[in-house]
């Protein structure tokens, strides 16, 4: 099988990287950082009127209906540019929400939220930022506040609060955590492969200035297959996001998106230590922007579970355990 985007959804991508294009993603991901939530906010604001909220929100709350196909495009834009903020999160708790006025507010980009799923994501990312700090505890979906400040991430821009749950919120998910966590780590593993190719562009671009020995280094044959290496990775943990995107609500989805996860993870982790392989230490320093990816592409690694936990996940579907 042969699967490509159509045109609408290749023009919805398109539309989506050239809002983020003209804006200082990365201005707005130092910000946040630092506690200024205003150019973050601005980013998420332009996010909602493209439409990219409303895609995980059902028709009768505001929304455009739950198209994954489509968030996925988004979501990979949101990773090559940066984005700060609990983006995934809210898509995540709108798939579990029972709330139709929470539901109208995600879908319109006037509400975000953060959700804590514990084991796999035992910390609230931005819960002193969100509207809506939502955890799953005791099989149930709770309203949580923020416990104490934030713990420090490898990525400045997420920051991680631990939490206390404060009463149960209506769920309109059988298994708030199952719902929660496929979708999650699908948005998770789009956001991924978007850091991993931005960060393969800028490394490209770079081997084709950068000179050793009178010529660029991108002529030499090491510099060459390393290259090609991450791109065959990124180009197949792609297929598999958007095949488990096109899987959601199936009987396999939960392990297709496992799947995604792991080979998306591993594949943006992988474009990080090619860049900073060929960057040299500038490629780490703060003032330098590839710093911001290099350090995402780590923290979202582990994020809504590491490769280690998806993979096992996958083999328990396939061997039936």
């Amino acid at each position: 099988m042969r699967f490509t985007l159509d045109s609408e959804q290749r023009l919805f991508a398109e539309t989506v990287r050239g809002l983020l294009s003209g804006a200082d993603a990365c201005g707005a991901a130092r910000a946040w950082g630092r506690g200024d939530r205003a150019p973050g906010r601005a980013l998420w604001r332009a996010l909602a009127d493209a439409g990219v909220f409303a895609l995980a929100v059902p028709e009768e709350h505001g929304g455009a209906g739950v198209r994954p196909v489509e968030l996925v495009a988004a979501l990979i834009e949101v990773g090559r540019h940066g984005v700060p903020g609990p983006v995934v999160e809210t898509l995540a708790a709108a798939r579990v929400l029972g709330d139709p006025e929470a539901l109208a507010g995600i879908a319109d980009g006037s509400l975000s939220a953060t959700l804590a799923l514990p084991p796999v994501v035992p910390y609230a990312l931005d819960a002193d930022a969100a509207d809506l700090v939502l955890a799953v505890h005791g099989g149930a979906l709770h309203r949580a506040g923020p416990d104490g400040g934030p713990r420090r991430s490898l990525d400045p821009a997420r920051r991680l609060f631990s939490w206390s749950p404060a009463g149960e919120v209506p769920c309109a998910a059988a298994s708030p955590a199952a719902a929660a966590a496929e979708f999650g780590a699908l948005a998770c593993a789009a956001q991924a492969l978007g850091a991993g190719r931005r960060l393969l562009d800028a490394t490209a671009e770079h081997v084709r200035t950068r000179e050793q020995f009178g010529r660029p280094i991108g002529a030499f044959q090491a510099v060459q297959h390393r290259l090609a290496d991450t791109l065959i990775e990124l180009e197949f943990a792609g297929s598999l996001v958007y095949g488990a995107a096109v899987a959601h609500g199936g009987p396999d989805a939960a392990r297709d998106a496992s799947a995604a996860k792991a080979a998306a993870s591993e594949a943006a982790y992988r474009a990080a230590r090619t860049a900073l392989q060929l960057h040299g230490a500038i490629g780490y320093t703060d003032e330098f922007d590839l710093s911001l990816w290099i350090r995402k592409a780590r923290a979202l690694h582990t994020a809504w579970g590491s490769p280690a936990h998806h993979r096992g996940r996958v083999m328990a579907a396939l061997t039936g355990e």
